[in-house]
């Protein structure tokens, strides 16, 4: 397997751990409460993190990040809001409904972003294929969350 189809592979195996994420938090959510449980979410994978650098050998480049552009360090903030966000919609919309409006909507952003080469990604121009595959991803959703 080249490595596109690696990166490819690895990123579906993510996604679809990440369908696992809402309703287990959700249900330790519906234990400790919303924050409580995306704060004891985010407490446990910091631990992961940090022994993983650890293990690596590179504890010391943390400290890197200090004087990096604040926008660098957002992503923690979008990853707090994602998970307590989904942690409570997939009382209602289910694991299948969260996965498919979370893609959606990164797809959406993703296209803004690659049109205007936001962030240092490299421009990519939205075309009429990509646009039919958001409006076909909508639909998708519109068909996962009805009843």
């Amino acid at each position: 397997m080249d490595s596109k189809g690696l990166a490819v592979a690895a990123t579906i195996l993510a996604g679809a751990l990440i369908a696992l994420q809402a309703p287990i938090n959700s249900k330790l959510g519906g234990r400790a409460g919303t924050l409580p449980a995306a704060t004891v979410s985010f407490a446990i994978g910091l631990i992961v993190l940090v022994g993983l650098v650890a293990v690596m050998g590179q504890l010391g480049r943390v400290g890197d990040a200090r004087g990096a552009p604040w926008w660098y360090l957002a992503g923690g903030v979008l990853g707090a809001i994602y998970v307590s966000t989904v942690l409570v919609t997939v009382r209602e919309l289910g694991a299948g409904g969260v996965t498919a409006a979370t893609i959606a909507g990164q797809l959406t952003l993703s296209l803004v972003i690659d049109q205007l080469g936001l962030l240092g990604v490299a421009r990519q121009p939205i075309t009429a294929a990509k646009v039919a595959g958001v409006v076909l991803l909508g639909a998708g959703v519109a068909l996962i969350v009805r009843d």
